[in-house]
């Protein structure tokens, strides 16, 4: 009596409504557990594979899962079968996707070779500023964390005196290859990463990687009249990458604090001042600090309104990257109207009213036709 076949769904453990993508990771991870390479002496871990690999050969393939669902087994073999992965021409090309994935090799026509250098990861840093800070520009020292060569190794991977040899898995060629029912597979070698070489003593502190984790310390210059959130880059400062393929860069990522006195608009200091009602109606003058904590005279025209503004030209912050331009320093202007007055005080404002509606503005020469 033939033994009865496992439920293609369970075999992955996926629901009947599982997505392709579903069942693609499912057979990603379990190929993985039971590939013949991880469990060289297993029988059983063989036949799991091989169980494994026909029920993602019909779940995979939607016509064949059309007829698994409405026939079971019997309706798959109708269609051409899995019982020995016979009529499916694709199967190999669906193997060469997915174990690429998960072995970072490849199978049937792969060639395999030798791990390519990467380049080294970008890294993001921020630098807060005081506005100050950001009106003169600063050299700064900045610490943070990265990958870098290993200081023990330098970079080899392996303990002093030790060296290289060929690895005995794929005999230095990098690749390994094994037959599984009718194709053939090939793929990097798991052991030496398709280097085709192993270290004879890794390396302590890395452990063979030939970099680690480490603090490291540059010293960076920021431009005067930096704006939040812009982001600068130094070249060279990120991680370094896997076989000797540089380093990333590091972004500087700008922050300035806000100022207590001023704000900033692009370029432009923004700065409120409170003048007595007085000085409003008839104009007058005032000492005021610029971001350089330096004194200048700022002049009130007569009949300034609340909410006029005062321009002082170049005196806001110097623009990025130009030569010496600067913005200006926008002084707005709050009248204190005052709220207790005394008995004189009160008379003396009520003449002034009383004035202004005996003699009222004088009439312009349009005014004599209205």
């Amino acid at each position: 009596m033939s033994k009865q076949k496992e439920d293609y769904y369970s075999v992955l453990g996926v629901t009947r409504s599982a997505s392709e993508i579903e069942i693609k990771t499912a057979y990603r991870k379990l190929a993985m557990k039971y590939h013949p390479d991880r469990n060289p002496e297993s029988s059983e871990a063989e036949e799991k594979f091989k169980t494994v690999n026909e029920a993602f050969e019909v779940l995979s393939d939607a016509q064949k899962r059309q007829m698994y669902d409405d026939y079971g087994h019997e309706g798959v073999n109708m269609a051409g079968g899995a019982g020995g992965f016979g009529g499916f021409s694709g199967f190999e090309d669906i193997v060469s996707s997915v174990f690429g994935d998960v072995f970072g090799g490849s199978f049937g026509r792969a060639s395999g070779g030798r791990r390519r250098a990467q380049r080294g990861n970008d890294l993001r840093q921020q630098v807060s500023l005081t506005l100050e800070e950001a009106y003169s520009g600063i050299e700064t020292d900045i610490t943070y964390n990265r990958v870098d060569t290993c200081n023990i190794c330098h970079g080899t991977g392996a303990q002093e005196g030790s060296g290289t040899k060929t690895c005995p898995t794929c005999r230095g060629s990098g690749i390994v290859q094994f037959s599984q029912g009718f194709f053939s597979m090939r793929q990097t070698c798991p052991d030496c990463g398709g280097q085709g070489t192993i270290i004879e003593k890794p390396c302590r502190a890395c452990r063979g990687v030939g970099r680690e984790n480490g603090k490291n310390a540059v010293k960076v210059r920021i431009p005067a009249g930096v704006r939040d959130g812009i982001v600068l880059k130094v070249q060279n400062g990120g991680d370094i990458g896997p076989n000797g393929g540089g380093y990333g860069d590091l972004y500087l990522e700008i922050h300035v604090k806000k100022h207590k006195v001023f704000q900033r608009d692009g370029d432009d200091l923004i700065v409120e001042k409170t003048i007595s009602y007085p000085t409003a109606v008839l104009g007058g003058s005032f000492k005021i600090e610029n971001i350089k904590k330096e004194e200048i005279k700022a002049v009130v025209p007569e009949g300034s309104q609340h909410g006029s503004v005062i321009t002082l030209e170049e005196e806001g912050m110097p623009t990025l990257a130009s030569n010496g331009q600067k913005g200006d320093l926008k002084i707005i202007l709050n009248v204190d109207v005052p709220r207790k007055l005394s008995t004189e005080q009160k008379e003396l404002i009520k003449e002034l009213g009383e004035s202004f509606e005996k003699d009222p503005p004088k009439k312009g020469i349009f005014d004599k036709f209205f």
